[in-house]
């Protein structure tokens, strides 16, 4: 069965929720809106859609270690925990990674398994918002690593409910994502596996550039290689 995939979430990092709040007024001169807790993980996180024809459903998610949740007694997923991690993001928030969403969780696992490549397990995770309970399903390695600099993507398999859905337009677009790594041809093999689409590939110095419309003009993302 041929796997269809797309570009979910841009995952933009900070040292403090506060922190990625005033970085989103300052770079994209827009309050991000509601997000939640992650007690699974000890995270949370605020969101901001950025949809358009060629990413339906896309939002920029900005996410932190809460220091009021209690230890998760697991490695936190996107690097979180990482020493490099933390000294990236003592320069301030940044784009990290980015997640697939896909309708075959299990099959995009098997996908990329089958080419070496271990995302990790899926794991329940959920909820609650203001518009019902969300729960999905989300591949998250035992060390939290995120893989290639980031641009291997998380896949992700929504439940009956999608965030971006009941997020309202703020004016902010999604024009592109590019991913540049030494080992392009082998990133390009996994996007094949899961079937995703939307993402160029090049060869290079490892990182994610994201281009965004905003009420303050273009504005770029770049991951800088963490």
């Amino acid at each position: 069965m041929t796997l269809d995939s797309r570009l979910d979430h841009l995952v933009v990092a900070a040292a403090t929720l506060q922190q990625g709040v005033d970085w989103c007024r300052e770079t994209l001169g827009l309050e991000p809106g509601p997000g939640g807790d992650h007690p699974l993980m000890g995270t949370h996180n605020r969101l901001l859609r950025i949809a358009t024809p060629r990413y339906p459903r896309a939002y920029l998610e900005i996410i932190a270690i809460n220091p009021a949740a209690p230890d998760p007694g697991r490695t936190r997923w996107f690097d979180l925990d990482s020493d490099a991690m933390h000294r990236a993001l003592a320069q301030g928030p940044r784009l990290v990674h980015f997640v697939a969403s896909t309708s075959d969780g299990p099959g995009a696992v098997a996908a990329l398994a089958d080419l070496g490549l271990h995302r990790g397990p899926l794991i329940t995770a959920q909820r609650p918002t203001a518009a019902g309970l969300l729960r999905w399903r989300i591949s998250v390695r035992g060390d939290g690593q995120r893989l290639y600099a980031g641009a291997l993507p998380t896949v992700i398999e929504w439940g009956e409910t999608h965030p971006a859905d009941t997020m309202p337009d703020c004016g902010m677009a999604l024009c592109d994502l590019r991913v540049s790594h030494p080992q392009a041809a082998q990133l390009d093999a996994a996007f094949r596996a899961i079937g995703l689409t939307g993402v160029d590939i090049m060869e290079g110095p490892p990182s994610l550039t994201a281009t965004l419309g905003t009420p303050c003009g273009e504005r770029v993302l770049d991951s800088g290689g963490v």
